[in-house]
């Protein structure tokens, strides 16, 4: 079974008294693939540093929603700089989360049309946090979507809206990313998890955050991604290899990783 973790952040220091037997352990459960998204510009240039250490470690760059006041005046042009690096595979994560807002909505949504105009410019797909901000972030994107040549466009990482936003966001070229959150009882993510098409689907841990059952109260890692698959296989009454093939195919096609066989 071939996995890719679509959205981590195993450069937090959560990881760094072993971090090796937590890219070994993944490993050992068929997670060939880990996409590290930045939340900043220190976090993106320590996910490039993780990538030239580990050959399955690829990355995002980009600021969080979070950390959006913080981007200061050159701060994009040097994402363009690490963007040369041949394991950067997209740009993100970028979004806005007005759950939190600990950047002002105002920051927030400038940056984020900066970081997309960005990613357009240099020809890479987009991972998106969008929280408490649905039509907000639908509006930008669909916005940002008429100027692009080529699909898929990104991915709503940890998606949890309904059936109808996730059509939206299908017809407009995402993916959409399920994590931990599907396997807790009456979680949204379960809700949808039947209904959106594996042919759009993909699947992340977004460690060391929402740890899915049955490691809920432990740190989050990749490994803990085949529990995700799992959940996903019984509500959608498939099997395992069907969900891994298919997720595994999408981040594939997606973040143009190297793997001839799909």
């Amino acid at each position: 079974m071939l996995l890719v973790d679509s959205h981590s952040h195993i450069d937090a220091p959560l990881y760094d008294k072993d971090r090796d037997q937590v890219i070994a352990r993944a490993e050992e459960v068929g997670v060939r693939f880990i996409i590290n998204a930045g939340f900043d510009l220190k976090s993106s240039r320590a996910s490039l540093k993780l990538a030239q250490k580990y050959a399955g470690v690829f990355v995002a760059l980009g600021f969080h929603p979070h950390n959006a006041s913080r981007m200061r005046d050159g701060d994009l042009e040097k994402l363009i700089q690490l963007s040369q690096e041949p394991k950067v595979v997209a740009i993100g994560e970028i979004g806005l989360d007005f759950y939190r807002n600990l950047s002002p909505k105002e920051a927030q949504i400038e940056v984020f049309k900066r970081q997309l105009e960005l990613a357009g410019r240099l020809g890479l797909p987009v991972i998106i946090h969008s929280r408490n901000a649905e039509e907000e972030v639908f509006t930008i994107l669909a916005e940002w979507a008429v100027g692009q040549k080529s699909e898929p466009l990104g991915v709503l990482h940890c998606f949890s809206g309904d059936r109808e936003l996730a059509e939206r966001y299908i017809a407009l070229g995402f993916f959409l990313s399920l994590a931990g959150p599907v396997t807790y009882p009456s979680s949204n993510a379960a809700q949808i998890a039947p209904d959106i098409p594996l042919n759009k689907l993909l699947i992340e841990t977004d460690c060391p955050f929402l740890t899915p059952v049955p490691y809920r109260g432990k740190r989050n890692e990749p490994a803990f991604l085949s529990s995700v698959v799992e959940r996903i296989s019984r509500i959608r009454g498939l099997s395992i290899e069907e969900v891994a093939e298919n997720t595994t195919r999408n981040a594939v096609q997606l973040f143009r990783l190297p793997v001839q066989a799909f």
